[in-house]
């Protein structure tokens, strides 16, 4: 029998700020907050969820892993992530690619995939 995914962990300098932002970006709840650690998902229960963890560190360097989103309309989506907090990076993709990487509050790499052709 093989594993399922139940959590995502991220080390983040103000948990409960950076999971409320993940929380408004991925349509999640807050499912519990602590101030240390911070959880949020669909529903409780659900997998998979993210928790976020305080660590005392600032992010160094490229992420090893991150999530990529998959919008209806990429281009609205960007405009709205922009607006939250986001901001461009770039990590050596190409000009062409078919994604968009973006930055959460604390440096956490992500992609915004262009929305497939109708």
């Amino acid at each position: 029998m093989g594993s399922r995914w139940a959590e995502l962990i991220v080390d983040a300098i103000d948990p409960p700020r950076l999971a409320r932002w993940w929380a408004e970006v991925l349509d999640y709840r807050l499912l519990y907050d602590d101030t240390d650690i911070v959880g949020i998902g669909h529903d409780e229960g659900s997998q998979p969820s993210i928790v976020f963890v305080r660590v005392p560190e600032t992010k160094m360097g490229k992420n090893r892993l991150h999530l990529d989103l998959s919008p209806d309309d990429d281009a609205a989506e960007l405009e709205r992530l922009v607006n939250m907090g986001a901001r461009r990076v770039d990590v050596g993709q190409p000009g062409e690619a078919a994604w968009t990487v973006l930055a959460d509050p604390e440096g956490n790499e992500f992609c915004v995939l262009r929305a497939p052709l109708t």
